[in-house]
Formats: C-alpha cells, structure tokens, sequence
C-alpha cells in the first residue's frame, strides 16, 4: 500500500511518519510512504522526501500519477498567515486542492474507475463561526468567520462532492488546535496556546497575547496522528456521505491551561508566562468555537486525552525529554 503526506515536513507529517515507519498503517506490513513539502528538517522521519509546493500544478499531477493508494493532505498556510494574506491563503488552501482532486478524478477516469484513493484531508474547527451554542454538535452549522476557515469549508465540501461521485474515498476530520506543539512559534494565530507551555518548560519567557479567560478546543499531536491513521482505515461507509467530522479534544480556559502547567512544573515554571494583549490575535481567536460534542466521532473509534494536564504530559514524553 503506497502512501502520499502532503506536508510532510511539518510537525505532524513527520510524526505520522514516523508511525507509519514504526507500524505500517495497519499495524502489520509497511508501507512506501512519499513526504511532499517545501522543506523537511535535517534529521526527518523515513520516507522519500519529494521538495515542492502545492501551489504547483505540475507537481501535483505528478503526484497523483503515481497513483497513491492512501493520501494524507497536510498542507495549508496557517491560519494567521491566511488572514494576513488574502491571495496566498486562497491559493495554497482551496484552489490547490482543487487541482490535487481534478488530476485524482483523471487518474480515476484513466484507470477505468479501479483507481479510487483513500483521501484524509485535516480540515479545522475554524470551518465555525458564532454566535456559538455552549458546545457545538454535529448538526450546528459550518459558517467560517475568518479566510481560513472559509478555505477549509469549501476544501470539505469539494471532497464530500468527489467522493459522492466515486473520484476519491475521502474523509475531513476536523482537528482540535494541536498542542503541545514542538519546536518554534508558527504563523498561526493559535500558536500561543503551545507557546504558553512549551517556552516555560524550556525555561523560556512567554508571550500571552489573549486574556487567561479565553476558553479553546485542544488536542495532543500524539491524538492528531491517532485521528489520521484511524481516518485511513475505518470504514466510511460509517459516514453516510456526511464526510466531515469534529475530532475529540479537551475544552478549557487558559487560566486552566496554566494551572495544569503550575501543578505539573511549579510556580517558577508559571511565572516566565507574561501578559501582552495583541488585538489581532484576539479578534480572530473571538471567532472560534470553545467546546464540542463529539459523540459521532468517539461512536466511530476516535479518541483523545481526558484533560489538560494528560497533554502536557505527552509533550514531556514524546518531545521535552527525548531531545
């Protein structure tokens, strides 16, 4: 079974990655996996590493003419970037995956309908906007108040409509803000949500830039790869043609954010965290929905951590302490 990450250089392509090097996907044969991104760290996960960008057509066609059994897309500008950049955030979220999916159904067409690839796109929970109901269910509707999550809407209706036609067998799996992420700050404007952790627990300052009420929706990197390779091999027919569904996560403040963080690494720990309102940072994170019932997703085999500290945890586990 071959295997494409598009964004494969990224934090969790390379973690899946590395997974599927360690268990295949199935937890049995291995698999050649292709890891496509502009970049991949010096020290990356097995796999053959292809340099591109999805902005390109041409690679894109050369990609799904090899013809990818599974295909694991990754790859999007951040949602900060997203908003700063109008042109560049339509351009590498939606009409990209506009080209990946016609040069799919061409393969499927060229194939005599034999080619149909299992296709796990990771959409976001920003495919929401307020006002919002206490926790959002899965019949509340899609309706993005920022270019980002407006990309990623259009990109789970796109796939919803080719899998319905028979192209690709796709899924989008909405995922919880992923934390604690490793490594540096991205562009995303949730970025602070790991920053607040990972930065005092390596003895760093940290900026705040939202008040300690803000309440947000978060899921482990370790869950995230659980989501993708459970994606990828369960059975949607389960899904009855609703093929976009909210991951499971942890919903809390960021005061109990820090709090965990307190009980786990003390107060010195605590104290790097200082406060520095960013009214941008604000007014996008104000659009973004707080707490989720995810019963669907957990009925269909998806799960993830019981609370805040469990997270935290993890990042210890997988990432601080294996440096």
């Amino acid at each position: 079974m071959s295997i494409l990450i598009l964004g494969g250089g990224g934090m969790v392509g390379q973690k899946l990655a590395r997974s599927l090097a360690d268990h295949g996907l199935t937890g049995h044969e291995k698999s050649p996996v292709t890891l496509f991104d502009i970049s991949f760290p010096e020290t990356g996960a097995p796999g053959k590493q292809i340099r591109g960008s999805v902005t390109d057509p041409l690679a894109l066609r050369r990609l799904a003419a090899a013809r990818p059994e599974v295909i694991f897309h990754l790859a999007s500008i951040v949602s900060g970037e997203a908003e700063s950049d109008f042109e560049l955030g339509w351009l590498t979220n939606m009409h990209s995956f506009w080209t990946l999916l016609e040069a799919l159904r061409t393969e499927h067409l060229a194939s005599g309908g034999r080619y149909r690839p299992r296709f796990v796109f990771t959409s976001s929970i920003a495919v929401f906007g307020g006002p919002y109901p206490d926790r959002i269910g899965d019949e509340f509707l899609s309706a993005p108040l920022t270019s980002y999550g407006a990309q990623k809407a259009c990109n789970e209706l796109m796939l919803t409509d080719f899998s319905r036609k028979g192209f690709v067998d796709g899924i989008s799996i909405r995922l919880p803000t992923i934390c604690v992420r490793p490594g540096k700050a991205n562009k995303a404007a949730s970025s602070f949500f790991s920053g607040i952790i990972r930065e005092p627990l390596n003895g760093v300052e940290a900026i705040l830039p939202v008040p300690d009420t803000v309440r947000h929706w978060h899921a482990s990197p370790r869950a995230a790869v659980g989501f993708l390779r459970h994606a990828a091999t369960m059975d949607l027919g389960q899904l009855h043609d609703r093929r976009a569904l909210s991951m499971p996560g942890v919903s809390c403040t960021v005061a109990e954010q820090i709090e965990a963080l307190r009980a786990i690494a003390g107060n010195n720990v605590v104290a790097l965290i200082r406060s520095e309102p960013d009214e941008t940072v604000q007014r996008i994170i104000e659009g973004w929905p707080r707490d989720f019932d995810t019963v669907r997703a957990r009925k269909l085999g998806f799960a993830a951590e019981s609370d805040f500290a469990e997270i935290i945890r993890i990042y210890l586990d997988d990432d601080l302490h294996r440096r």
